[in-house]
């Protein structure tokens, strides 16, 4: 698969009167044509911070890309000039933001938006513009797509300002697609919605995504690669059935056991990550993730370890998990014991984990889903009752 995008060593700080925040420290992965690949990890992993730099979207001051390169389709962005960039931002590389209704301008009508960027990247005249804004609301399932052109975002419910949304980020057959957690503010219904929405899209128009989200369940119905950042670093990177069937890093492993499980009722409690994520105005000097985890051994808090391969496709900056390690059952003195009822309920395994969320990526295995099984579930609730995302 040819690279679209490559990122190679990216820096991004922020200059605050408190010091300098490290947001994102050094990542590196590329994006393939027509790829899907997710970022996943913590509120305040950079994963944000670090897709907006792609595009110098990094407000300037306090932000700064102090180091890196990335390669869209032969060209270095943070090379070019201020214009050279914007004939690029919204033409081939689209944007979808987290909230629409802070994204979309409240004063000017959807129609408008929209067909600004065609008449400025495609050169379309106003009647053009507007057949084509048309087109692109159908395409995204807003029914009475001519008459709502004229309509403000006010006048659009939640899912519906998403879909606007989308329309203006595919208005000019973008190349990529970065989608910054476009889910989140939605019911798990109107999720499906707009995941089943991207997924269509993408096939029709075979552009590659980018999907941020703090959501696994999301990920298995869509990506093809994940990309797991935990401090500003990628901590594991694999095709997205080795994250869920066998993942090398104790944080994706955290994540994991986080997932509810529908199989298990009320029998068992998550287990969570205990701790909360570092302070980012120290650079670490360590593993970034060794105050929370439960396999931390000594080189852990001694030196930060770089992403190796560790797998054939399966990268991980771990030490145990370069060392070879690839079972990660919860150790007795481990933070997640206090979470265990007075019945000393067993610990989950990794093969337990494998087994629940395998079954996610392969319903014929028998078991029930993760999240994703709630979205498809309440998705053909919706169908069933002609219920239109809102």
């Amino acid at each position: 698969m040819a690279k679209l995008l490559e990122v190679k060593n990216l820096k991004t700080q922020f200059f605050t009167q408190d010091g300098v925040v490290h947001a994102v420290n050094g990542i590196t992965y590329s994006v393939g044509a027509g790829e899907t690949v997710a970022i996943v990890g913590e509120s305040g992993s950079g994963k944000s911070v670090g897709v907006m730099s792609l595009i110098r979207l990094i407000p300037q001051p306090p932000g700064k890309i102090v180091d890196g390169e990335v390669w869209f389709d032969g060209e270095d962005l943070l090379k070019l000039s201020e214009e050279e960039l914007r004939k690029i931002r919204g033409n081939r590389i689209a944007m979808i933001f987290q909230d629409p209704m802070t994204s979309l301008n409240p004063v000017l009508t959807i129609g408008r938006q929209i067909t600004e960027a065609l008449e400025l990247h495609l050169d379309m005249n106003k009647d053009q513009a507007r057949k084509r804004a048309v087109e692109l609301l159908d395409l995204v399932g807003i029914p009475g797509a001519d008459a709502r052109l004229d309509d403000y975002p006010h006048q659009f419910s939640g899912g519906m300002r998403q879909r606007v949304m989308i329309a203006m980020g595919l208005s000019c057959n973008p190349q990529l697609l970065i989608a910054d957690e476009p889910t989140t503010a939605l019911d798990v219904t109107i999720q499906a919605q707009i995941v089943d929405l991207v997924n269509r899209l993408k096939n029709e128009l075979g552009m590659a995504i980018i999907w941020i989200t703090h959501d696994l369940g999301v990920v298995a119905g869509m990506a093809e690669r994940v990309i797991v950042m935990y401090s500003g670093y990628i901590v594991e990177e694999s095709p997205v059935h080795s994250i869920y069937s066998d993942p090398r890093h104790p944080y994706t492993v955290g994540l994991l056991r986080s997932i509810p499980r529908l199989d298990l009722g009320r029998q068992k409690r998550l287990i969570p990550i205990e701790g909360l994520p570092p302070d980012l105005l120290e650079a670490p000097t360590q593993c970034p993730f060794a105050p929370r985890c439960a396999y931390a051994e000594e080189k852990c808090w001694q030196e930060n370890p770089s992403l190796e391969l560790v797998a054939p496709d399966h990268k991980s900056a771990c030490w145990p998990a370069q060392r070879g390690v690839t079972t990660w059952e919860v150790p007795v003195a481990a933070p997640a014991q206090a979470l265990r009822d007075e019945q000393s309920l067993p610990a989950h395994t990794l093969e337990q984990v494998q087994a629940d969320i395998m079954n996610a990526v392969d319903p014929g295995a028998g078991g029930l889903e993760v999240d994703i099984a709630m979205i498809e579930h309440n998705k053909e609730t919706s169908a069933h009752s002609g219920v239109e995302g809102r």
